[in-house]
């Protein structure tokens, strides 16, 4: 029997197979953090080859290639697409044990009928079959995402973002997929980049405000908000590398924000009142219109300066953070709860030696709205691959409700991505089914169906308060 990702793949028992195949396996999606593009969504974009779909924009696999000494030309360089793929089909058999090597595989199998080996022998035969696919009707990037079973997306998307897509998709009746956008105000907290005046032009632009103080600036920013919510937005995404806490005054941030407008430096102190005076209107913001906020935290991001210059921001040159998180995110969130303007929150870490800190805070601000009000998200970027998904979990279930997680999401730029999904559902099963057969948790398949079923959709659904 073929042992190499079958049926069986991760699953390690009978109850773990038993749990995938009858509760999670045909359960919907709703990937409710995603960086798909929405343009690409409304034109229903084909895609020429595979590299296409597969490597562009893919900086995961450009840092394998990188390890593995592939010339900066073949990875977002000028190079032929084949070329390129062939170079990722030279690393790709180095990359045993790295989560990419599964998610390449599954992607394959599961779009393309692809059962081979990816290496450089098989390649070219893998090239031909999989593009003349993508060259026929139904491999479109909607195709891709009624394929993979999904219900609903949110993208991520600048205040200052038309959002002309989504409304455009919002009066389109024959694609029943629910794409909503996902407010991602990092720039407007970055007030100690060289973008940040720029931006606040381009807001100003957009708002039809013109800003001249933080009042305008805040009130320019509510009205994005609020555009935001109108196009079914129910969702804001902070990439917080780290978290700093300083109370000031309205006055203070007022004469912070002039200052920076004017092009002043700021010092670091002056930058963290700024950001949590700033964060804290949107958190109440968030929490009247009934939005989730999510909070990624921890990582490092362009740590090298020759390759940022060279090719920009998002290219994989980024790692994970280990400052403190624990007072500041709890004077935080703690700031908004005590006027009862704490929102439903997701706090994600990309730090594992912080896996405790934020299961046992979530736990401080628990609330009786709704089941798993603040969560703590699931393993992300560098931390969703099998140990990183399965520490996760126990950490959860160790410190507070697995039943009520509300499991995973792409976090990705492909639209093959959706396979993710599936490698966590089977993690997700065979944890469980250990724990079963170890005698840890009872042999009710009843209770252990709905908690996989609430964690690879229905808890999302209903946190989320998603309509499909």
């Amino acid at each position: 029997m073929k042992k190499f990702m079958n049926e069986n793949f991760l699953l390690s028992n009978e109850t773990a197979i038993n749990l995938y195949n009858n509760y999670a396996k045909d359960m919907p999606i709703i990937d409710y953090h995603c960086h798909l593009n929405p343009k690409e969504i409304f034109e229903n974009k084909k895609f020429k080859n595979i590299t296409e779909v597969w490597l562009y924009g893919d900086h995961y696999k450009w840092r394998a290639m990188r390890s593995n000494g592939i010339d900066e030309k073949y990875i977002t360089g000028d190079a032929e697409d084949y070329e390129k793929f062939m170079a990722w089909a030279k690393t790709l058999p180095m990359a045993i044990g790295n989560p990419l090597y599964h998610w390449t595989h599954l992607e394959l199998q599961r779009y393309f009928g692809v059962y081979e080996i990816l290496n450089e022998k098989t390649a070219p035969y893998i090239w031909n079959k999989v593009n003349k696919m993508l060259n026929d009707e139904g491999f479109g990037a909607r195709d891709l995402i009624i394929k993979s079973n999904v219900k609903a997306l949110c993208t991520t998307d600048d205040p200052t973002d038309s959002l002309e897509y989504h409304l455009k998709l919002k009066k389109d009746k024959d694609f029943n997929v629910k794409v909503l956008p996902t407010l991602r105000p990092d720039k407007g907290l970055q007030i100690n980049i060289g973008g940040f005046i720029p931006w606040i032009e381009k807001l100003s632009k957009v708002s039809e405000k013109n800003i001249e103080s933080y009042d305008d600036f805040l009130e320019a920013l509510e009205s994005r908000v609020r555009f935001f919510h109108s196009v079914g937005c129910r969702i804001s995404d902070h990439g917080l590398d780290s978290i700093t806490y300083a109370e000031a005054s309205k006055e203070e941030i007022t004469n912070i924000f002039s200052r920076a407008l004017k092009g002043e430096s700021l010092n670091s102190e002056e930058v963290s009142k700024y950001k949590t005076y700033t964060l804290q209107f949107l958190g109440r913001l968030y929490s009247q219109l009934g939005w989730t906020m999510q909070l990624h935290i921890g990582a490092t991001r362009n740590n090298n300066t020759k390759m940022f210059r060279k090719i920009g921001a998002d290219t994989g040159f980024d790692s994970i953070n280990d400052e403190k998180v624990a007072y500041s995110l709890s004077k935080f969130l703690d700031s908004l709860e005590v006027d009862n303007y704490l929102p439903k929150t997701i706090l994600y870490t990309l730090n594992p030696k912080d896996n405790y800190v934020l299961s046992t805070m979530i736990g401080n601000f628990q609330g009786t709205e709704i089941p798993g009000k603040i969560q703590f998200g699931a393993a992300w970027w560098f931390l969703d691959n099998k140990e990183g998904m399965v520490e996760q979990m126990k950490v959860l279930a160790n410190t507070g409700l697995l039943g009520r997680f509300v499991g995973m999401l792409t976090d990705s730029r492909s639209f093959l991505s959706y396979t993710r999904h599936e490698y966590f559902r089977r993690i997700l099963c065979n944890l469980l089914g250990e724990w079963v057969e170890n005698g840890e948790v009872p042999e009710d398949m009843e209770l252990l169906g709905d908690i996989i079923k609430g964690i690879c959709y229905n808890n999302a659904r209903d946190y989320f308060a998603i309509k499909c």
